[in-house]
């Protein structure tokens, strides 16, 4: 089953075409990396994606349910109950945590699940609570942000992500904000959720996590999917610019 659709999106800022006519699918169950040098619009399809950006047109689909389509030439959204719906197939991980520093913990993972999704607190508390023992988080439950190494403080906002039971989770550049040994923390959570089943679109640049832990690798370059295919595939592949792109990031 597809989780995600887009058909032919396009978006520019002030003039310039960041994503050019880009089409790809998720489907259940699948881990998507897409890597890409700086600036190929990997960051603005994820905010695409996430109704965080609207496009300039092209169709967004959760589940076969449109969150967007193009109409006469212009891009049409869904009406906002629509896609208050649809927001909740979807979690989304930023680089930065983008935590709140004045809630604990605890408020961080459940203050949407009270005040949006209407749970109990009871309740949202005891899920927040399954997930920080997953996470290995138990005892900083009532801690701040400030008070948390960046790789404590990802894990959170995984934690926070997951809280929604989403059936899709992206995930931008989860690692770059942190030094090499807080990043093998964090990849071993995204590895443990691939290994669940989990359906997961990484932007990354960390190459052999990306070749561990795909089923399927999407390279962009100035805006335009240039080649995808499994890790096997982009890791053998005769494209001469992405063999570049792969040996420069994994210091071959």
């Amino acid at each position: 089953m597809k989780l995600l659709e887009m058909n032919h999106v396009r978006k520019e800022f002030d003039g310039v075409e960041v994503l050019k006519d880009i089409s790809l699918a998720v489907e259940e169950g699948e881990v998507v990396s897409i890597i890409g040098p700086s600036g190929s619009g990997k960051s603005t399809l994820l905010r695409c994606a996430t109704l965080l950006e609207q496009m300039d047109s092209g169709d967004l689909i959760y589940m076969g349910e449109y969150a967007a389509r193009t109409d006469g030439g212009k891009c049409v959204y869904a009406s906002k109950a629509e896609l208050k719906k649809l927001h909740r197939c979807f979690g989304l991980v930023f680089q930065n945590f983008n935590l709140f520093p004045h809630y604990s913990v605890l408020k961080n993972i459940t203050d949407s699940l009270i005040a949006v999704d209407k749970l109990p607190k009871k309740e949202a508390e005891e899920r927040a609570g399954r997930l920080l023992e997953q996470l290995g988080l138990s005892d900083k439950r009532d801690a701040y942000p400030y008070q948390l190494s960046g790789g404590q403080q990802q894990r959170v906002s995984i934690a926070r992500a997951l809280a929604k039971q989403p059936k899709l989770l992206f995930f931008d550049e989860p690692t770059s904000a942190l030094d090499p040994e807080l990043t093998v923390e964090v990849l071993k959570v995204i590895k443990a959720l691939a290994k669940e089943h989990m359906t997961m679109v990484i932007v990354t640049h960390e190459m052999q996590f990306a070749r561990e832990v795909s089923d399927r690798i999407i390279f962009m370059e100035g805006g335009v999917i240039k080649a995808q295919g499994t890790p096997e595939e982009l890791f053998t592949t005769e494209n001469e610019r992405v063999r570049e792109f792969i040996g420069h990031l994994s210091g071959k």
